[in-house]
């Protein structure tokens, strides 16, 4: 090859290399200002949103919401702007309407403690507060908050009458209820980060009107106490029921709708299907079943019959005069001498 054809190769070889080298510079220049469009975000304030759904009576808690960018333009003044809204206030208010999640909360859906129809609005609908007294023993120690659920535990003793010792027991009496409020306060206090912990003692709960009627009995009968219900244990027990057909989400709703529906069906309490143990089950020295009526109702009947019974002794101027005993026929007791015929 010449050098000619040589200089025509490397000159057509140069050129092909630059206009390659001058598309890419033109591709990529018109791909940047899309790339930096696409990643435009909101300019405006940062708004407080909800996390998740919403429904009438939750319990504002940090994991509930939080602050967002939102376009400037469509702030409204009802919305929680970041810098002006102290969150430590919002914590522990109640939703009083309806809100969606990744939906503004605006200041006239939420009711703070001490405003009017404050516990009213925590209540879903149907439902009841029923408050009911705790000590740091029945309480779990104080590490019960608003918005946690509990079991309610019965423990009595049932009178033997007669029948032996009395039976001890305590059962479950109601399951997954939610808590409204400790003595007169509804939202958990946090200091440098930390959830304060605190001795109370009453505890509001929310319940059905058939179960706050269950519960003024119980506290009739015996001692009331409470225990903490898992986070998971809500979720499965729900599970369970949509699995089982006792729970069906209505047909046709929206995500928004069933979201409330299932929040609903999860807070709901449960009266039935509890659980209970006795003295036996903690002792073999205590009973493990209730005290028989009737065999004490006999007992009692034959301890009134020997206490009612004559005692018939002997003519006095027979009466002896050393030791003697009493001694039972059928329905007569005599008094004989010892050593006596």
């Amino acid at each position: 090859m010449d050098k000619k054809k040589l200089m025509l190769l490397l000159g057509a070889l140069v050129i092909a290399i630059g206009t390659a080298l001058a598309a890419r510079s033109l591709l990529t220049g018109a791909s940047a200002p899309e790339a930096e469009a696409a990643q435009q975000v909101p300019k405006g304030p940062k708004v407080l949103v909800a996390q998740r759904a919403l429904p009438v009576g939750t319990i504002i808690t940090a994991d509930s919401v939080s602050f967002q960018l939102w376009p400037k333009e469509m702030v409204q003044d009802a919305y929680f702007i970041d810098g002006e809204a102290d969150m430590n206030k919002l914590l522990g208010t109640v939703v009083r309407y309806p809100i969606t999640a990744g939906q503004p909360v605006t200041q006239g859906a939420l009711v703070a403690p001490g405003d009017r129809g404050f516990l009213a609005a925590a209540l879903g609908p149907g439902m009841r507060a029923v408050t009911i007294p705790v000590s740091a023993k029945t309480g779990v120690g104080g590490f019960i908050f608003p918005g946690d659920h509990v079991d309610l535990m019965l423990t009595q003793t049932v009178s033997g009458q007669g029948d032996g010792p009395p039976l001890k027991a305590t059962e479950t009496i109601l399951r997954n209820v939610r808590v409204l409020a400790t003595d007169q306060t509804t939202n958990t206090v946090v200091e440098d980060g930390k959830t304060v912990v605190r001795s109370f003692r009453t505890v509001t709960l929310e319940v059905t009107p058939k179960i706050a009627e269950k519960i003024a009995v119980a506290q009739t009968i015996g001692t009331l106490s409470l225990t903490l219900r898992s986070l998971a244990d809500n979720q499965s027990e729900l599970d369970q029921a949509i699995a089982s057909g006792s729970v069906k989400v209505p047909a046709g709703a929206t995500k928004d709708q069933e979201a409330k529906f299932l929040a609903q069906a999860m807070n709901r309490p449960v009266d039935g299907g509890t659980t209970f143990v006795t003295g036996g089950d903690v002792s073999r020295f205590q009973r493990r079943t209730a005290p028989n009526p009737e065999r004490a109702a006999q007992a009692m009947v034959a301890q009134q019959q020997v206490a009612a019974t004559p005692v018939q002794s002997a003519p006095r101027s027979s009466a002896p005069s050393g030791p003697t005993v009493r001694v039972t026929r059928g329905k007569n007791t005599v008094v004989e001498q010892v050593g006596g015929r």
